[in-house]
C-alpha cells in the first residue's frame, strides 16, 4: 500500500471510533434511563406500572425490529434536519443513536432484573426510598453485567457504523465499500476487515478487564 492509502485507512479508523465512542456513550444516556424505567415499572420491580412498561416495551420492540440499513434510510430526513446532510461519520451518529438506545435499554432492564430480590427487599426494609434503591442497589449490584452489556453495545454499534458505508457513511466500513467492493481493491477489502476484528477485540479485552476489576466478588 502506498502513503496516501495508509493514510486514508488511517482516518477510517479515527472515524469509526469516532463514530462508536460517540453513538455508544449518547446512546447509553437514552437507553441508561429507559431501561431503568423498564425495569422498575415492571410487574416483579420496586414501582409496578403496567400501563408505562407496556407502552416501553412495545416502543422498545418495534424499535429494535428494524434492520439497521432500514432505518439509515427512513431517518435521513431526521438526521439532515440535526446535522444538515445524511451522509458522513457526524450524520451517521443519528440513526446509530437511534438503534442503539432501545438495543441499550433492554441491555439494561436484563441487567437490572438479574439482581436478587432478597437484596432489594432488604433495603426497603431499612427505608430506602426508590431512587436509593435504584442508585445503591439495582445499579450498584448489576454493574458487572451492564459494564458487559456495554462492552456488547460497543462492538455492535461498531459494526453497525460499517454498515453505514452503504450510503457513505465514513469510516472503515464506508473505505471497505468503495475500494474493497466496487473498485475491487481485495486488499483494502481485507485490511479494513481485519481492522474491524481488531477494533472488537480491543473493545473486548477492555470490557473483561473493566468487569474484572468492577466485580469486587472475586477473590
Amino acid at each position: 500500500m502506498d502513503s496516501q492509502t495508509i493514510l486514508m485507512i488511517a482516518e477510517g479508523i479515527r472515524d469509526s471510533l469516532y463514530m462508536t465512542i460517540v453513538s455508544t456513550l449518547v446512546g447509553y444516556l437514552i437507553g441508561l434511563p429507559w431501561g431503568i424505567v423498564l425495569a422498575v415499572c415492571d410487574r416483579e420491580g420496586i414501582k409496578p406500572n403496567a400501563a408505562v412498561y407496556r407502552v416501553l416495551d412495545v416502543i422498545t420492540n418495534i424499535m429494535r425490529s428494524i434492520p439497521f440499513l432500514i432505518l439509515l434510510i427512513l431517518v435521513i430526513p431526521i438526521t439532515r434536519a440535526i446535522v444538515g446532510k445524511s451522509y458522513g461519520s457526524t450524520a451517521t451518529i443519528v440513526p446509530l443513536v437511534i438503534s442503539a438506545a432501545p438495543f441499550i435499554a433492554r441491555m439494561v432492564e436484563s441487567s437490572l432484573k438479574e439482581v436478587d430480590h432478597g437484596v432489594i427487599e432488604a433495603a426497603e426494609s431499612m427505608g430506602a426510598g426508590t431512587m436509593q434503591i435504584i442508585w445503591h442497589v439495582l445499579l450498584t449490584e448489576a454493574r458487572v453485567s451492564l459494564i458487559s452489556g456495554a462492552t456488547i453495545t460497543t462492538a455492535t454499534v461498531l459494526g453497525y457504523s460499517a454498515m453505514a458505508g452503504v450510503i457513505g457513511g465514513g469510516g472503515l466500513g464506508d473505505i471497505a465499500i468503495r475500494y474493497g467492493y466496487y473498485r475491487y481493491q481485495a486488499n483494502i477489502l481485507w485490511t479494513t476487515v481485519v481492522l474491524l476484528i481488531l477494533l472488537v477485540q480491543i473493545f473486548q479485552a477492555a470490557g473483561t478487564w473493566i468487569s474484572a476489576k468492577a466485580d469486587k466478588r472475586r477473590v
